[in-house]
């Protein structure tokens, strides 16, 4: 089946009431514009709506993309800052809505930065700005920003992000640890949550793909099972009746 076709029938799936992840015309297009085929080259993955690991990192799912950016309500006129480049897909959507020389992205993970550059020069977003920095810093040589997206959980909003805003700005972001919503924030740090989610939590400098200790979930993924083994087993427990 074509690409075309495809992209239609996953933004006609979001946009059902059963899901609701799209309502406006203008996400609509530019989701129907963009070839995901470029970002996820798996070509059963690319327009089914879950998520896909690629190099390290969770490609967001489309109706996760879609939520994201309602929040966000990018205009044609905004500059725009993505802060968890990813494989790119999510930087191209809003490419559509803004003009692609005002959205910039920022990764933690050199190859990530590579692969989203190569990913949005094929796709025809060649001039979307990719760099490789520490996403709670932002990138604050081309602020103010309209919009800031923030693809990864964090306890509070980054200081720097919100320093990075315009007066009107809102930066979208994923609230919390354990329960997250989708909060957005207002460049005085107040939060209006919209809902559930669940996302990685935001690396730091040496938590990168590339490093030992990947990312602070697989290590406390770790933590928990070494604690969990040391644990006396359920035919330890003298409650149990095994008669």
């Amino acid at each position: 089946m074509e690409p075309a076709v495809l992209r239609d029938d996953m933004v006609d799936s979001l946009q059902h009431e059963s899901k609701g992840c799209v309502r406006s015309e203008t996400l609509s297009a530019a989701m129907r514009s963009v070839p995901r085929e470029e970002f996820v080259p798996d070509g059963r993955e690319a327009y089914a709506d879950r998520p896909y690991e690629r190099l390290g990192t969770r490609v967001l799912a489309p109706n996760t993309v879609g939520r994201l950016l309602e929040a966000l309500d990018p205009g044609a006129d905004d500059s725009v800052l993505v802060v968890g480049a990813g494989v790119g897909y999510t930087a191209a959507v809003l490419a559509e809505v803004a003009a692609p020389r005002t959205v910039q992205a920022v990764d933690i993970t050199r190859r990530l930065v590579y692969e989203a550059r190569e990913n949005l020069a094929n796709a025809g977003y060649g001039a979307v700005l990719v760099d490789c920095c520490d996403g709670a810093e932002g990138l604050p040589e081309y602020a103010p920003y309209d919009r800031i997206l923030l693809e990864a959980a964090a306890v509070r909003p980054p200081r720097a992000l919100l320093d990075q805003l315009a007066p009107s700005g809102r930066l979208v972001m994923p609230l919390g640890t354990g329960e997250q919503s989708i909060a957005v924030v207002s460049p005085e740090g107040d939060a209006e949550r919209l809902g559930g989610c669940a996302f990685a939590p935001m690396l730091v400098e040496g938590e990168q793909a590339t490093t030992v200790e990947r990312n602070r979930t697989r290590r406390e993924d770790r933590e928990l099972a070494e604690r969990a083994a040391r644990r006396r087993k359920g035919w330890e427990f003298d409650w149990i009746d095994w008669d």
